[in-house]
């Protein structure tokens, strides 16, 4: 199996919507993803609070790299966010996701996200489908996913 910091820069370079997010990513382990992102402007709604869809694209985006580094690849089948709190123009929001439980084909992760003081402002649950596809041929082969 490739190193999961493999996995994930694999998936980076080809992954447009998390570059244009500003996500980095900074810890990947088998099963977990660790990234953040600084909140725009341009990222906000009506109310000039950040648009939930926001935190929920730095979620899904930390469940993909975090399911992805188990080795095999994962995409998501079911999600699901509660915003807890506001998240503003400039605030650093985090996304921890850790797996919960796991089978050979699904496997089911919490993700919390976190503003830069540490306060929780969301908190997603996703199910993914791990495919037959792993990671080692996918590297090698360069397939485009």
């Amino acid at each position: 199996m490739p190193n999961p910091d493999i996995i994930a820069q694999a998936m980076y370079a080809k992954d447009s919507y998390s570059q244009w997010l500003g996500i980095n990513i900074l810890e990947t382990k088998k099963g977990y993803c660790r990234a953040e992102m600084t909140v725009r402007e341009e990222m906000t709604n009506g109310f000039k609070i950040a648009h939930g869809g926001i935190t929920y694209s730095l979620a899904d985006s930390a469940l993909a790299f975090a399911s992805n580094a188990e080795g095999r690849l994962a995409v998501s089948i079911e999600t699901s966010i509660s915003h807890t709190q506001a998240v503003h123009i400039a605030d650093v929001i985090t996304a921890e996701a850790t797996v919960m439980n796991s089978s050979p084909k699904l496997a089911i992760y919490d993700v919390k996200i976190t503003n830069q003081n540490n306060e929780v402002v969301a908190l997603f649950k996703g199910t993914v489908y791990r495919k037959s596809d792993d990671w080692d041929t996918i590297i090698k082969n360069d397939i485009n996913l």
